[in-house]
């Protein structure tokens, strides 16, 4: 029955790993990791969510910690700040996901995580800042900063995303 849960579930979790770490190694190792504490813990669950809902919970949390462990969610000082960019519809349809994969990850750290627990995972900026311990100020900020980033990523699509990596 794990085999056949992991089956199901392994590569749109592994899709989620990969918007939080820096590599696909790393990934790999949070999806492995969260799924030890989803067989040891599935018991647990209680059948008020989706199932792919509570392991998704257990994957972020567990790539959380990760980084934390690694101290990729320490406090950063960044900067520099984002070009001011008018806000407009972009074609994202255009882009594979792949591509907009790749411009999420790179985003500095924090930026990438406050980004992804908001935009994504849809948690609010007080559960941001309890998760990963900082203001709601400091995760609106993160937030509107790590928007700013993507939307130039986007309008300079042709130039290098070098130019838009902040201490990764």
């Amino acid at each position: 029955m794990q085999r056949e849960l992991y089956d199901l579930y392994a590569k749109k979790m592994m899709m989620v790993c990969l918007r939080y770490a820096p590599t696909t190694f790393e990934a790999e190792d949070i999806v492995q990791e969260g799924f030890v504490k989803v067989f040891a813990n599935i018991g647990n669950f209680k059948k008020d969510c989706p199932l792919e809902f509570w392991i998704r919970k257990i994957m972020v949390n567990t790539a959380l910690k990760y980084l934390r462990q690694k101290s990729l969610l320490t406090v950063s000082h960044e900067t520099e700040e984002a070009e001011n960019v008018s806000a407009g519809n972009y074609n994202l349809d255009a882009y594979s996901l792949d591509e907009l994969l790749g411009m999420i990850q790179r985003l500095a750290p924090r930026y990438r995580m406050v980004f992804n627990l908001y935009a994504i995972e849809g948690y609010n900026h007080k559960e941001i800042g309890e998760m990963l311990e900082i203001s709601e100020g400091t995760s609106k900020s993160q937030y509107s900063r790590a928007r700013a980033i993507l939307q130039n990523m986007l309008v300079n699509q042709d130039k290098p995303y070098q130019e838009h990596v902040i201490n990764r």
